[in-house]
């Protein structure tokens, strides 16, 4: 764990327990996923923060003794740290490309609440920040409530599904979940005529059919499972060390981790296809500090030589 991960907690700490007076450490801990001994550490560092002149009226009090004794946190004198830290744009940003991806098949209450989720987030990421467009090849509304609604209340269904060769069927099913992927949304049921567990595109099911038959206990679905990408054989991973400013290829490309440092950030992608890499490489221009392994930033270096020599530039 980063000192920048801790500071982030602290910050976010503080006004929790200013709202939650007399907390219990291990419930407090679970709540900010840390453990009680990380927590202690915390509240050791918060011991020596305040504001500026670092007199005992300045600094921030916590009865450590409790803490010790009863397992109680009581903290004070931190009136002035009374908000949560706001979301970045970047952040928000972030949150709100994927509550508009889990909207695409939200249903009921569910729709109700992520969008009232999503106005708030919008308004912290600002008016300014470009908007992300998501569409999910979901199928009907309708059915997805259908399916939705007799998945809760554990009932079996008749689909009329079409799939990928254009054959058509009727399979009986229990619905369990409802998923995204690679820019599709699927059901995981349990399918009666296979005694086994299915996947069905949601966009292929062209009805559905509710029997008001109970589903009994079929378990948990297993795992849904690798995208496209990471099924491809000939992926490789690249790794682009860049700017901050090229921070914003994080909400757009599919990206398997983010190190972020003060300076620069280091991203790793799965790449199936040189040309498209090239192109992104192009596109990042001067934000790119490195490519790993050096061979895949070959293209890009060549298209960019030629396009410099068109113009009669070194």
């Amino acid at each position: 764990m980063t000192s920048a991960d801790q500071v982030n907690r602290l910050l976010a700490l503080v006004p929790y327990l200013q709202s939650h007076p007399d907390a219990e450490l291990g419930a407090t801990a679970a709540v900010f996923g840390v453990s009680a001994e990380q927590l202690l550490d915390d509240l050791n560092v918060l011991w020596y923060c305040g504001l500026p002149g670092g007199m005992p009226g300045d600094l921030i009090e916590i009865d450590m003794e409790t803490v010790a004794e009863s397992g109680r946190i009581r903290l004070t004198n931190a009136e002035y740290l009374n908000r949560p830290v706001r979301f970045t744009p970047d952040e928000a940003m972030s949150l709100v490309v994927a509550l508009r991806a889990v909207r695409e098949l939200a249903g009921g209450h569910l729709a109700e609440g992520i969008e009232s989720a999503l106005a708030k987030l919008e308004r912290a990421a600002g008016a300014g920040t470009p908007t992300a467009q998501v569409a999910v090849a979901g199928g009907s509304g309708e059915i997805r409530e259908q399916l939705a609604e007799a998945a809760a209340a554990g009932e079996l269904v008749e689909l009329d599904y079409t799939d990928a060769g254009l054959a058509p069927s009727r399979p009986r099913v229990a619905p369990v979940k409802l998923i995204t992927r690679d820019g599709f949304g699927y059901l995981q049921a349990w399918a009666l005529d296979r005694a086994a567990w299915r996947t069905y595109r949601l966009d292929r099911i062209g009805g559905v059919a509710r029997t008001g038959e109970p589903a009994g206990e079929v378990g948990d679905p297993p795992e849904f499972g690798p995208g496209w990408l990471e099924q491809r054989p000939d992926a490789a991973e690249v790794t682009l060390r860049l700017k901050p400013e090229a921070s914003w290829i994080t909400e757009y490309y599919p990206i398997r981790a983010v190190r972020r440092e003060a300076d620069a950030l280091e991203v790793d992608l799965l790449v199936a296809d040189p040309a498209w890499l090239r192109s992104l490489l192009l596109r990042l221009g001067r934000d790119v500090l490195a490519v790993l392994p050096a061979e895949a930033a070959a293209g890009a270096r060549e298209a960019a030589a030629e396009a410099l020599a068109a113009y009669g530039t070194e």
